[in-house]
């Protein structure tokens, strides 16, 4: 569930609406809001995408570190 929390707070530390990141992801909001949630978790390519849109490590978003 790290993973969940850290999305969702990377999203709005970069002040990012959820539209924005389906946008930019070419995803839907929906499916979005399911890896913010922790019902669905991102494949490595999705995560590695979330990464450059956020600029956070994988690290960082996997609960390894807490250093951004």
């Amino acid at each position: 569930m790290v993973i969940a929390q850290r999305l969702k707070e990377s999203r709005v530390q970069a002040g990012l609406k959820l539209k924005d990141v389906a946008e930019k992801l070419n995803i839907t909001i929906q499916t979005v809001l399911r890896y913010e949630n922790g019902s669905r978790e991102p494949s490595l390519e999705t995560l590695v995408t979330f990464c450059k849109l956020y600029d956070v490590s994988a690290d960082y978003l996997l609960g390894l570190t807490n250093s951004l």
